[in-house]
């Protein structure tokens, strides 16, 4: 009798969950087969997170731009390479001289993280020398739009940025410029422009009262110019740091990167994380090691082979499917404890950049990252349904016309048919 009632139970059970997903296949299919969506690419994957039962797919194994989705790669290869707090600087002291380089931690005086570690210790010391060797890529990222130069957003990489490589302008009442040393650089006038394109020279108009960050053109005479200043001392450059063993510093706890990272979706702190986690590698800084390592190594099971060419999604050279998201963000729910993870994710209607959309009913329903090129839009992450469960999803759009905003009110009425049906 009880094994009767336990098959009993157990077919309620599949025949429920096979009617919804019954409900949320024709919902979806009428949606994505509507005129709105009938001259743009997309692809969507759905599974439940606890079972890993496929709740919804459509085109999941084809290739899409995937913008600031990016990240969540950038995310999982941080996570897995890098300690809890950041390494900071690695040094060698000969006698009475320090010899340090960089990690590409981001932190190092930058002006919302506020990571004190490193310029405490280096103030700490006599003689400074800066070997800048390691740093072994380029300044941009490939397929980066050259005239994103002057904009916040795409900042250069460098092996010791400081000030998040921005000059950071704003009134108080008078101009506040930082860091200091670019403050003659800088010139209260209306120009078609930030900056020069080949010339650290900057304009802030004048009756603006915005904060402008703008990236500055890094070399080894700014980074030395810069820490002189700061440091209130010389600093010494070399090529490489002195045979031996390295000591390392470690600064900030890794998470407050993480978090800005997906929150704000900070290209530049995703950028460097990338060369973080190859310094954990090798010796040398470049992104590519990390990528790769991180492919060939902890993603070698991923079912379509992405091509992955920066930490931001800046380059539209990028190539990832859904199911390339989805299996990533699998992982990350098994590896990490859901209130971490959740943490590190933008919340639909609480934080970072879902603060004003995918708003729940008195809760978030939606921890996720979206990506956003023109004419892209992706949004791939966790989703709370009303019954209790988790589902794990990526919607990737390319290629359409409508403005971003029509975009993001189609998927939210998806992923609301997703939260009350399953």
């Amino acid at each position: 009798m009880r094994n009767i009632l336990f098959k009993v139970v157990i077919f309620i059970i599949i025949s429920a969950c096979s009617s919804k997903k019954a409900i949320i296949s024709k919902q979806l299919d009428s949606n994505l087969s509507s005129a709105f969506y009938k001259n743009q690419f997309t692809g969507v994957l759905i599974i439940d997170a606890q079972t890993k039962d496929t709740v919804y797919n459509q085109d999941s194994d084809k290739y899409f731009i995937p913008a600031s989705n990016t990240k969540i790669f950038t995310l999982f290869a941080a996570i897995k390479s890098l300690p809890k707090q950041i390494p900071t600087l690695r040094y060698i002291k000969v006698k009475d001289t320090l010899y340090f380089e960089g990690t590409g931690d981001p932190s190092f005086l930058h002006p919302y993280l506020k990571d004190s570690t490193a310029l405490k210790f280096l103030k700490s010391q006599t003689n400074l020398v800066y070997a800048l060797g390691n740093f072994k890529d380029e300044k941009y990222g490939p397929g980066w739009a050259w005239d994103d130069y002057q904009w916040y957003y795409s900042p250069e990489r460098s092996g010791l940025p400081v000030y998040g490589n921005v000059v950071m302008s704003y009134k108080n009442p008078e101009l506040i410029v930082s860091p200091p040393y670019f403050k003659d650089s800088v010139f209260q006038l209306t120009h078609k422009n930030n900056r020069n394109e080949a010339t650290n020279i900057f304009y802030y108009p004048p009756q603006s009262t915005d904060t402008l960050e703008i990236p500055f053109i890094t070399s080894i005479q700014a980074t030395k110019s810069i820490l002189e200043k700061v440091l209130k001392k010389p600093v010494g450059i070399r090529l490489l740091i002195p045979e031996g063993d390295k000591k390392t510093l470690y600064g900030i706890d890794a998470d407050s990167l993480y978090i800005r990272m997906m929150h704000e979706s900070d290209n530049f702190i995703a950028e460097q994380l990338l060369l973080l986690a190859a310094s954990e590698l090798k010796d040398t800084l470049n992104g590519n090691i990390a990528r790769t390592h991180i492919l060939e190594n902890e993603l070698i099971d991923l079912a379509q082979q992405p091509r992955w060419v920066d930490g931001s999604g800046l380059s539209r050279y990028n190539l990832f499917t859904p199911q390339n998201m989805v299996s990533v963000l699998d992982k990350l729910y098994t590896m990490i404890p859901q209130e971490r993870l959740y943490a590190i994710f933008p919340a639909g209607g609480i934080s970072g950049t879902l603060k004003e959309r995918f708003i729940g009913e008195g809760k978030p329903y939606v921890y996720a990252k979206s990506g956003s090129l023109s004419n892209n839009y992706c949004l791939s992450g966790y989703l709370l349904t009303n019954s209790g469960k988790t589902l794990i999803f990526s919607f990737m759009n390319n290629h359409f016309k409508q403005s971003l905003a029509e975009e993001r009110l189609q998927l939210e009425g998806m992923l609301e048919t997703l939260r009350n049906t399953y």
